[in-house]
């Protein structure tokens, strides 16, 4: 079993395990247990991967690419679990975050960084950049698996795992909603432009509430490019601007707190580092 196997097992264990306390406690429903058998088939699915043979071309594929398919499952049910959450016990977690911003920066920068310095070019800009980490954490991988690098796209791929499991294991331990949620939407031509019209779309149909600290998108960003740097140096610097601009863009755009951005630079850097010599 490979250490993308075991990392995806345990943290599908580790969240089934918390499933079951609190509806042993009380907390949740029947939608929790909708969320087992998804773990239930996740694990399964995980071991039954393991076992295609890697001379079938399209077996190899899927053995190799899979953790990408599960990304979205894992993090909604990160939804599932915090909406059994009581909203003033997420917020308490925010207002905590919200100390420690004032603390470093004696203001809150997510909240007022866009207000005291609108500019609709760079709002366009970092909005775009913040929705490339979807195109940056799957085209990355998939590039390195069709230019012929399979074992590299794997060594990738265990990066960004060790740089979102941590994130989900806070995000279910300690749910901060962020100033996404905590604070009034921007407003005027800065919240109108039309990259950020698209990630607003994006996270309303889509976002787990609780998912701010640390920032997982720049986690698991700078974990992907770190592993694209060291195995296809051209692609790798092609995601360095937009990598950077996405851990600016999280702040300006009001999508994490400034220490969500930093926690997510050292755990992507420290993910990296951790896996850079294991073997995938």
């Amino acid at each position: 079993m490979s250490p993308v196997d075991r990392l995806l097992l345990g943290y599908v264990g580790f969240a089934s395990v918390v499933v079951l306390w609190r509806l042993a406690t009380g907390v949740g429903g029947a939608e929790f247990g909708w969320l087992l058998g998804m773990h239930g088939l996740l694990g399964a699915l995980i071991l039954l991967f393991r076992r295609l043979p890697d001379r079938a071309r399209a077996g190899a594929w899927l053995r190799d690419l899979y953790p990408l398919a599960m990304l979205a499952p894992l993090y909604g049910g990160i939804g599932i679990l915090n909406d059994r959450v009581p909203v003033e016990v997420i917020l308490r977690h925010d207002a905590i975050v919200q100390t420690w911003e004032a603390a470093l920066f004696g203001s809150q920068p997510s909240r007022d960084w866009i207000r005291q310095a609108p500019s609709v070019f760079w709002s366009g800009l970092l909005h775009l950049a913040y929705f490339a980490y979807y195109i940056i954490i799957i085209a990355g991988p998939v590039a390195l698996a069709l230019h012929g690098k399979r074992a590299e796209a794997r060594h990738v791929i265990l990066a960004m795992l060790t740089a979102f499991i941590p994130c989900y294991l806070v995000f279910i331990l300690f749910p901060v909603a962020g100033p996404y949620y905590a604070f009034p939407e921007p407003t005027g031509p800065v919240r109108d432009v039309w990259s950020a019209s698209l990630v607003y779309g994006v996270l309303d149909r889509g976002s787990s509430v609780g998912a701010a600290f640390p920032s997982s998108h720049v986690a698991a960003t700078v974990a992907t490019t770190l592993g694209l740097l060291r195995y296809w140096r051209a692609l790798g610097w092609s995601f360095v601007p937009a990598a950077i601009l996405l851990t600016v863009g999280t702040v300006y755009c009001q999508m994490h707190y400034a220490v969500d951005a930093g926690a997510g630079l050292v755990i992507g850097v420290t993910a990296w580092a951790a896996v850079r010599n294991a073997k995938a």
